[in-house]
């Protein structure tokens, strides 16, 4: 456990956010690793994993459900040093990340194939993209068990062992990946399957490792059976804090499901060209996200503390950082897209639509950054239905419109693009206007008061 009550701001966020951004970068690497070597089976094999990737989005929403609730009610309890609630509630968060992990690859299997063709342009896009998700799907939810135990761990200021963790289960399949794939020194290539299959072993590998660091007895947070069985009031408190910030990010799956619709009619190269695109972008997002998690806990264990000046601190130094990083995001993608998505793609029409996407929404890359961190602001404290009302602003002015867009004669995809950047500026302020009610509502009093009602709640049980 580390007290990130202590220390300067400027060292606890840049000492914090270097160990997610490593892990970061390495999930970054594996990610256009992967998306090199799929990209040498065409540009449907490419579409397909696109395609099948966007699943990825509706676990990110379902695992911050669980991440957020997670590193916020251990935060808090270590904040107010209640090492008892910080083991409390690590331990029912792995419960319910099990039972969630569950029901969701039993569902995601039975759809599997209904969703790949419904989603695909052409039968070619949904083979691959079903054969994608043979494996991608277990490996997807084992992410809820993974995501809870390195929640935990940052809510507790150990981010280490899950940056080594992670980075580990990244060159594991960064490794896995063309041998599967293309079957080199096995004879058996999979295509696209074998990339899936490099990402399941890789996720099952972090989850064992993750596991062993909380079995010693000397450990600050462990397993313990008798914690283990469901306590209702704990996932209460839990899905409270989890559920608007996981469904912030199911938003942002709806908006990716909204526009491969719209692209579908133009066919496996337009799909390919977004999808690329989408990769390059998150790729260019992931310092700002690194740094938007490192702050959720200090700022966390800060509000549980009752500091709240500090909690502000937080957020200032936080969002100034995300916006000069994204500046360079900016600069990278604008003047740099037709090499980045060229790099993945030959196909002139594949590197046309992914050019264009990329050029116009690095316009809003800077609002984007700070829009990340003033959303872990209310993770810190507890309330996340802000950051959720601010995203939902978002997708009303993007959704209906786009869909009628699509419709009109003459239409263009930039059109979207340029749609979607308004849409975040708006977000942008919509989430600061309601982070300065919050900052006076929540931090010109004491913070305990409100965290201990949920602990008394729990203690009945």
């Amino acid at each position: 456990m580390q007290d990130l009550t202590k220390d300067t701001i400027a060292r606890n966020l840049v000492r914090t956010a270097s160990f997610m951004l490593v892990t970061m970068l390495f999930q970054t690497l594996y990610i256009l690793v992967d998306l090199y070597f799929v990209g040498r089976l065409g540009k449907e094999a490419v579409a397909g994993v696109a395609v099948a990737g966007n699943l990825q989005f509706v676990v990110l929403a379902a695992t911050q459900v669980l991440g957020v609730g997670t590193t916020t009610l251990v935060a808090h309890a270590v904040g107010q040093k209640d090492h008892a609630r910080a083991q409390r509630a690590f331990n029912q968060s792995q419960t319910l990340s099990m039972v969630v992990g569950f029901l969701f690859l039993v569902v995601a299997l039975a759809l599997r194939t209904p969703y790949a063709t419904m989603q695909s342009a052409d039968p070619v896009t949904a083979a691959a993209a079903a054969d994608y998700l043979f494996w991608f799907l277990p490996a997807l939810a084992l992410q809820f068990v993974i995501v809870a135990m390195a929640s935990a761990l940052r809510g507790a200021g150990n981010f280490r062992p899950g940056m080594v963790v992670q980075t580990a289960t990244v060159i594991i399949n960064i490794a896995l990946a063309p041998v599967l794939i293309f079957g080199w020194g096995t004879g058996r290539p999979l295509g696209v399957a074998g990339a899936a299959l490099a990402t399941f072993i890789g996720v099952l590998v972090g989850v064992l490792w993750l596991s062993a660091l909380f079995v010693p007895r000397h450990a600050y947070l462990r397993f313990e059976r008798e914690q283990l069985r469901p306590r209702l009031a704990e996932w209460g408190a839990l899905l409270k804090i989890g559920l608007p910030a996981g469904a912030e990010f199911a938003l942002t799956a709806v908006n990716l499901f909204i526009v491969y619709g719209i692209t579908r009619p133009f066919g496996s190269e337009a799909q390919a060209g977004y999808g690329i695109g989408m990769r390059v972008l998150q790729a260019s997002f992931m310092p700002v996200v690194a740094l938007a998690f490192a702050a959720s806990p200090i700022a966390g264990q800060n509000f549980g503390a009752g500091l709240g000046d500090r909690v502000k601190a937080v957020f200032h130094m936080a969002a100034g950082m995300a916006a000069a990083v994204m500046a360079v995001s900016t600069a990278l993608c604008f003047f740099a897209a037709a090499s980045l998505i060229g790099i993945f793609s030959s196909d002139p029409t594949v590197i046309e639509v992914g050019t264009d996407y990329l050029r116009i929404v690095s316009v809003s890359f800077v609002a984007s950054g700070v829009v990340f961190v003033a959303s872990s602001m209310f993770q810190a404290m507890g309330n996340t239905m802000p950051a959720l009302i601010a995203s939902l602003s978002r997708l009303l002015v993007f959704a209906v419109p786009a869909f009628l867009l699509s419709k009109a004669d003459g239409f263009h995809l930039h059109w979207i693009w340029y749609l979607s950047v308004a849409a975040v500026f708006l977000q942008l302020a919509a989430i600061w206007w309601l982070l300065q009610r919050e900052f006076a509502t929540k931090l010109g009093q004491p913070q305990r008061a409100t965290i201990e009602p949920v602990a008394a709640a729990v203690d009945l049980l």
